[in-house]
C-alpha cells in the first residue's frame, strides 16, 4: 500500500457506495430489508456491516502516530460494539452516514504518508485481544474488506432486479493515454 493506492482505494471506495447506495434507493424500502440469505442476511444489514466495520478500523487508526484527527471525526459517529450493530434504521439514514463516512476516509487517505504506513499499529480487536500489524497492511485490508462486501451487496441488488453497472477499479482508474 502506497500513499497513491490509499488515495485511488479511497475514491473507488465512495465511487462504489454511491453506486450502490442510489441503486439500493430505487428498490421499495421493505426490499432492502429482506432476509435474502446473504451472510449478514438483508442488503441493509450487508451494508451497514461495511459501515460498522469502517467506522471501527478508523476509531483505530485514529491511534496511529499522525492520525489524531481522526479520533475527532469519529465522534460524530456511532461507535458501534459488534460487526452486526445497526448504525441507522432507514436506508436513508445509513446512506447519510455512508456519505459522511466515506469524507473521513478521503481525508485520512489524502494524508497518509509512506513512513506511516510502514509503521506498526497496536489495537484490540473486537473480542478484545492485543494485536500489533503492519499498518499498511491493515489500511490494504480496510479497503479489501469493503470491496469484498460490496461485491455480495452487488448481488443481492442484481437479484432484486437493481443493476449497479460497472463496479471494476479500472473505471477509477485515470487514462493516461
Amino acid at each position: 500500500m502506497t500513499p497513491s493506492s490509499c488515495a485511488l482505494m479511497a475514491e473507488y471506495n465512495r465511487w462504489m457506495n454511491g453506486r450502490l447506495y442510489a441503486s439500493a434507493a430505487t428498490l421499495p424500502e421493505q426490499r432492502v430489508f429482506e432476509d435474502r440469505g446473504a451472510f449478514f442476511g438483508s442488503l441493509f444489514d450487508t451494508l451497514n456491516h461495511i459501515a460498522v466495520a469502517d467506522a471501527i478500523w478508523l476509531r483505530r487508526f485514529a491511534q496511529h502516530p499522525g492520525h489524531g484527527w481522526l479520533g475527532h471525526a469519529m465522534e460524530a459517529f456511532p461507535n458501534p460494539s459488534s460487526l452486526r450493530q445497526r448504525l441507522a434504521q432507514s436506508l436513508q439514514e445509513l446512506s447519510a452516514c455512508r456519505e459522511r463516512l466515506d469524507q473521513v476516509i478521503i481525508d485520512f487517505a489524502a494524508q497518509v504518508t509512506e513512513g506511516q504506513l510502514a509503521g506498526t499499529l497496536s489495537y484490540a480487536n473486537t473480542a478484545g485481544q492485543a494485536q500489533a500489524r503492519r499498518f499498511g497492511s491493515l489500511v490494504q485490508h480496510f479497503f479489501n474488506h469493503q470491496t469484498h462486501h460490496r461485491g455480495q451487496a452487488t448481488t443481492l441488488l442484481f437479484q432484486m432486479g437493481a443493476d449497479v453497472g460497472v463496479t471494476d477499479l479500472l473505471a477509477v482508474i485515470p487514462n493516461e493515454a
